[in-house]
């Protein structure tokens, strides 16, 4: 496709900082563009894939802790989410409850699947580890012990959780991920720190990433390519 074709479906604001990461070459802009696509779908894949491990390793620990229903039952009048600071997640959660109910279609495991990557983000901020029992640490049995110098702690696993849903959020919205941040500097370090965030977050979780992901894991080969393009420029 020509340039000016390519710019007229994608918009010239958005291709401005792919064209100008390329020294003008509109070939270079439009491979840039592709190559930030493949990325973006390679991760979006990986983190969806951690995104249901996490998921369900919760649902387990928390289904020991508060029985079957536990999310439905969260909202409850007598409810572990009834704190008024909890006013966002129990509305998500009721939201989403509602609409199951509305159309007759109500199961645990489908509630769960309507759920957001944030609401399992939460489930380690301070009130929702508070509330839901204080040990859903136990799902990293192979998380390292805390020391004086690092505590490997809920605010941690919070803190690592929510970089990777920022990426996510990221791919959703469809920004950029090939690009040190708001430059248009070609730059794959953004990705490849996620992307060794969550294999740790796997490999604490004591899931093999490599043989969950074997075939869909190209991460390195795109950043390959996209460095090898930047080094033509």
């Amino acid at each position: 496709m020509k340039y000016a074709d390519f710019e007229k479906i994608m918009s010239s604001k958005r291709m401005e900082r792919y064209l100008t990461a390329c020294g003008g070459d509109t070939r270079k802009a439009m491979t840039l563009y592709r190559y930030n696509l493949q990325i973006s779908q390679e991760m979006f894949t990986i983190v969806s894939c951690f995104e249901v491990a996490l998921r369900n390793a919760i649902d387990s620990k928390l289904t020991d802790n508060l029985g079957e229903d536990w999310l439905r039952d969260s909202i409850m009048p007598d409810g572990v989410f009834t704190e008024p600071i909890l006013r966002k997640t129990r509305d998500i959660i009721a939201f989403a409850h509602r609409k199951l109910i509305q159309s007759h279609s109500y199961s645990h495991p489908k509630l769960l699947a309507e759920m957001e990557f944030g609401i399992w983000k939460y489930m380690f901020s301070p009130i929702q580890y508070r509330v839901t029992g204080r040990n859903l640490l136990t799902i990293f049995p192979n998380k390292p012990r805390s020391s004086r110098e690092m505590q490997y702690n809920q605010t941690y696993i919070f803190n690592e959780l929510d970089k990777v849903n920022s990426l996510r959020n990221r791919i959703a919205h469809h920004e950029t991920i090939c690009f040190a941040t708001n430059t248009s500097t070609i730059d794959t370090s953004y990705v490849i720190n996620i992307y060794s965030k969550i294999k740790t977050l796997f490999s604490w979780m004591d899931i093999d990433s490599n043989s969950l992901l074997y075939g869909l894991d190209h991460i390195n080969r795109v950043c390959a390519q996209i460095n090898q393009l930047k080094a033509g420029i």
